[in-house]
């Protein structure tokens, strides 16, 4: 069966290690194209919940609502509101939630969006279509601040250097889209010998600011972690190192202790596990997979079984988890 426009990646590895069941609810966290959406309803006679903060998914998926019925309940907010979502309906616990991270492959074909430098486009990557867009951040941001967003959340070694074209080529016009932020990224940093555009890790770092995803992923996860039933699967698809480092690093703090105190102060108390892995590693796409979809080559696929034990009370510091990056001067002059 034909699931979406666009394929999901590792379909059959995620309806797998979901497990749904007869009368279970499940939550679509990423909704997007809906593809796992559908293949969940169709592997058992469940409900699902789909979470999306883009309301053009939303809408388009509002035929699949007559076609499920009740089965299906589409929800317009982001992931991180997922137990506000939920108990708008009367549901405080559920058995499995999947999380398909990082931007739809509707979004980056969709020039209009402003996600791709492929793309003429106006400079957006609003998931929700709102303000500050990625533009404003461009036209705001000093070079510092800027290399400093490009190399946290982009891990882009020549974040300096694009910073400073970046402030240097804005004084002659502003930059607004798509096309005019990659060509300058180019001219500052080329990178002939590489199979990668110069500008996609600075359009990624742009992308995961303004929309705060790791913020997001971070609160989505504990929300997941709080509606959970035990036995109850967390099921995770990542495609970029920083993505996966934050759900491998919160599953980490959620099934070891942490570190004892020092000789020279008294053990911390050993938290009480609450998830416990179904899979030591991640689970990566098949070859036939990758040869047949590109964008699935970097994909990484994390589980995680809730166990019958509270929330874990580990805070994001010692469970490792990233911190959003400190801009004073975006934070006054866009409120972001």
């Amino acid at each position: 069966m034909t699931y979406a426009a666009h394929a999901p990646v590792m379909i059959d590895e995620v309806v797998a290690a979901l497990a749904p069941k007869p009368g279970g609810i499940y939550v679509d966290a990423t909704f997007g194209g809906g593809g796992y959406t559908r293949a969940i309803l169709d592997a058992a006679e469940c409900n699902v919940f789909g979470f999306d903060r883009d309301r053009t998914a939303i809408d388009r998926a509002q035929e699949w609502v007559k076609k499920f019925g009740d089965r299906l309940r589409l929800v317009n907010r982001p992931f991180a509101q997922m137990v506000e979502g939920l108990n708008e309906f009367g549901v405080d616990a559920v058995d499995g939630v999947v999380f398909d991270l990082g931007v739809s492959s509707m979004q980056l074909d969709e020039a209009e969006r402003g996600f791709s430098f492929r793309h003429e486009g106006p400079l957006s990557m609003r998931m929700d279509g709102g303000k500050p867009d990625a533009a404003d951040v461009v036209a705001s941001a000093d070079a510092k601040e800027l290399a400093a967003i490009f190399k946290h959340y982009g891990e882009e070694k020549r974040s300096g250097i694009i910073a400073r074209a970046i402030v240097s080529a804005r004084e002659i016009e502003p930059i607004t889209t798509t096309t005019s932020l990659a060509s300058i990224v180019e001219k500052a940093a080329p990178a002939p010998a590489s199979k990668i555009h110069p500008a996609t890790r600075v359009f990624q770092a742009l992308r995961i600011f303004i929309n705060d995803e790791f913020g997001q992923l971070i609160m989505g996860l504990r929300a997941a972690e709080k509606l959970l039933r035990p036995t109850g699967r967390l099921v995770a698809v990542t495609f970029h190192s920083l993505e996966d480092r934050i759900v491998k690093r919160f599953f980490a703090s959620r099934i070891s202790a942490q570190p004892s105190g020092s000789r020279h102060a008294p053990p911390t108390k050993k938290p009480i596990a609450s998830f416990e892995l179904l899979n030591n590693k991640a689970v990566s796409p098949q070859p036939s997979e990758i040869e047949s979809n590109a964008r699935s080559r970097s994909a990484k696929l994390r589980t995680g079984q809730r166990l019958d034990s509270p929330v874990s009370q580990v805070n994001d510091e010692q469970s490792g988890l990233p911190r959003r990056i400190d801009v004073k001067s975006l934070r006054q002059e866009i409120s972001l």
